[in-house]
């Protein structure tokens, strides 16, 4: 090490020795990240020649990243949470004793996480390694630590990060959980080996719900599920499973990268119709248009998959590195991620600019001709060309048209049958409706005895967060609400910016007193109760301090909320991470408290199995005006775990009009929360939490 490094190491051990909160573990690591540093490299700082803008971009990179990487509230998930632990990297590097002593004690140690001058400290030393890693490989920087004209930029980066590092050491994020760095956590699996398949019970596999063709420790989430929630009473049922395992070899054989899914690509891309070769017939496809928030994702994915193992379709996903980042591959030996689409003039390669104009819709082709009837009643629809379209788009999203809605009647779903891609863009939860389409209602009473466990199998079978990801809500967990003996979600969403907060707060403290969801503030405590804890999510911290005030006294558990993020940030991978951590803590709690119309609070609903109390909206989609009462009374009980569908059809195929929609089966009724939406609802009595 020359004169640079010995300057950053005074600089660090006096950091360290001013700041006491950062503990030892984690400033010996900043030392030895320092002491890994190329120093030697940039002993040519002294030139006067230009930095290359590609080294100086490299430096500030470091400094950004360094800088924005710390930190979180202590009540919050910190960043930590969501990194790449590289003590094994660094001890062998840096060969230092102390790192040594760090990857022990974390070892020993896996469960709760680090205090916030720790995680800082930490999540910097991961920031400065991953970085060092990463230059050096990189084959467009790896000039800057070669090349005598750049190295002033390999000075610049060394010193701009090793000043960020000890300056910022304990910074604090606002939001807990900083969007700079999301990397995996081995700090959970370390010491840990993959289960063998046959090892695997029927809790890790919910029942037979999942396959045991995954490994492990990939994806711990997929078989560590059960484990962070009470046991489900509804089980799937034979059927479905077998129809999931169909599924799965269906994509494998005709998923991306196979022979078959060339040729269809091909076929597609050059306009060629449907395939006559009945070789190759049954690899149809159907692909999912992102849109919209998580939540709204999430339920359009389910009911997409649905769809596709209803007409025997290879489900393939737009979202590509997002939904990568969000959940592991659901499928064994195959990806549910659309490539991204060679061709020219693929119909592939822009799928958003489908929206209900484009000429391809089903809405549309029904108006220009490209279908004809073979009978007066309409019950029978052929296409106008010699075969089917190559593809055909479905535009199902909220205020789709009447032509579009045709896509419910039996006569036109028997014609997509022979379409060999259809294009589905929908931020909608279709399952009642494909329930009341009447081609699919035999297969979905067999997957589904209970018809609202829907969504509670769907959801567990397809959503399995990433490694990084389950780290931040098990990390959490274990810290702050495992050691309750009740825990209550409550999940905020304000849509009318108008309506004034103490409104909506009045609104949820009187839903819970009502309800008795928490003792009463006035009440004497009872050592024989178990604790309790309550988890708050929302995106402004102001909610949950108020629920503080009112009963944090009286939580043995406490009042907890794991992030605030200002605003919803749609596509934002890291505000995605959040959103999904604190969907699945909603889901592990006991009794759920949401938010009506919400999207995020569907999903924790179905996964937990829990029947939340709804509180409406003062008004459906108006926005709220100057003393107008809050909602009376001020929270419902949903009438099951199933998400609410808000835009389905009111036309009935078979008599040709508008009807009733909860009056149609015993199976279907309105939701609490939206007046003009539809749920599945058990049919005898909710057994449901």
């Amino acid at each position: 090490m020359d004169g640079h490094g010995g300057a950053a190491l005074v600089g660090v051990e006096k950091h360290r020795r001013s700041s006491p909160t950062v503990r030892s573990r984690a400033a010996e690591q900043l030392l030895a990240a320092v002491r890994m540093w190329p120093w030697p490299a940039a002993r040519g700082c002294k030139t006067r020649r230009a930095l290359p803008p590609v080294c100086v971009a490299a430096a500030l990179a470091v400094a950004v990243v360094v800088l924005y990487a710390g930190g979180g509230a202590p009540d919050e998930m910190p960043a930590s949470l969501f990194i790449d632990d590289l003590r094994g990297m660094v001890d062998a590097r840096a060969g230092g004793a102390a790192a040594r002593v760090g990857a022990a004690a974390a070892k020993q140690q896996p469960s709760p996480p680090p205090l916030l001058s720790q995680a800082a400290a930490e999540l910097q030393l991961e920031a400065l390694t991953r970085w060092r890693r990463y230059w050096w490989r990189t084959t467009s920087l790896r000039g800057c630590f070669t090349t005598r004209r750049a190295l002033p930029a390999v000075c610049v980066a060394a010193a701009l990060a090793a000043a960020v590092v000890v300056l910022s050491a304990g910074g604090e994020s606002p939001n807990g959980m900083p969007a700079s760095l999301f990397f995996d956590d081995p700090r959970e699996t370390m010491g840990l080996e993959d289960i063998p398949a046959s090892n695997l019970t029927a809790d890790h596999l919910l029942d037979g719900l999942l396959t045991a063709d995954f490994r492990y420790l990939s994806c711990r989430s997929r078989y560590e599920f059960g484990g962070y929630h009470k046991k489900s009473s509804h089980k799937p049922s034979p059927y479905l499973i077998a129809k999931l395992r169909k599924q799965e070899a269906l994509q494998k054989r005709c998923g991306p990268g196979t022979a078959a899914y060339k040729e269809a690509l091909r076929r597609l891309d050059s306009g060629d119709g449907a395939n006559t070769d009945p070789d190759d017939s049954e690899c149809r496809y159907l692909v999912y248009i992102s849109f919209r928030g998580l939540g709204n994702r999430i339920l359009a994915i389910a009911s997409a998959f649905l769809y596709a193992v209803l007409t025997e379709r290879v489900l393939l996903l737009q979202g590509g590195k997002d939904v990568a980042d969000l959940f592991c591959e659901p499928f064994p030996g195959t990806t549910w991620l659309l490539p991204q689409a060679a061709g020219r003039h693929s119909p592939l390669r822009d799928l958003d600019g489908y929206d209900e104009e484009s000429k391809d819709s089903l809405g549309n082709m029904l108006q220009s001709g490209a279908v004809v009837s073979q009978s007066a009643a309409g019950g029978n629809l052929s296409w106008s060309s010699a075969r089917p379209p190559p593809y055909v788009y479905l535009h199902l999203s909220g205020g789709f048209g009447y032509h579009d809605k045709l896509f419910y009647c039996g006569a036109h779903q028997r014609l997509l049958r022979g379409v060999p891609w259809l294009l589905m863009r929908t931020d909608s939860y279709l399952v009642p409706g494909l329930f009341l389409t009447p081609p699919f209602l035999g297969e979905l009473e067999a997957m589904f005895p209970e018809k609202d466990a829907a969504f509670h199998h769907l959801g567990r079978y397809l959503f399995h967060p990433t490694n990084r990801v389950w780290n931040a809500v098990t990390s959490y967990y274990r810290s702050n609400l495992a050691g309750a003996g009740r825990r209550v979600g409550i999940q905020m969403r304000v849509f009318q910016k108008r309506q004034p907060p103490q409104q909506v707060l009045d609104q949820l403290l009187s839903c819970v007193r009502d309800e008795k969801l928490l003792p009463e503030v006035a009440a004497t405590t009872n050592d024989d109760a178990p604790s309790q804890a309550v988890l708050v999510t929302s995106l402004s911290p102001w909610y949950a301090d108020r629920v503080r005030d009112e009963y944090g006294g009286r939580l043995a558990g406490g009042v907890h909320q794991p992030s605030h993020e200002g605003r919803q940030r749609s596509g934002d991978a890291a505000h995605d991470m959040r959103a999904l951590s604190e969907m699945y803590l909603l889901s592990m709690c006991d009794v759920l408290v949401t938010s009506g119309l919400s999207t995020f609070g569907y999903v924790a609903q179905g996964l937990g199995g829990l029947r939340p109390w709804v509180m409406p909206r003062p008004t459906s989609w108006d926005d709220w005006v100057e003393g107008q009462a809050a909602p009376e009374p001020p929270c419902q009980r949903a009438l099951s775990v199933e998400p609410c569908f808000h835009s389905p059809s009111y036309y009935d195929c078979a008599t040709g009009k508008d009807v009733d929609l909860d009056k149609v089966a015993p199976f279907v009724r309105r939701c609490v929360d939206v007046s003009w939406g539809i749920k599945l609802v058990n049919e005898s009595r909710s057994e449901w939490r």
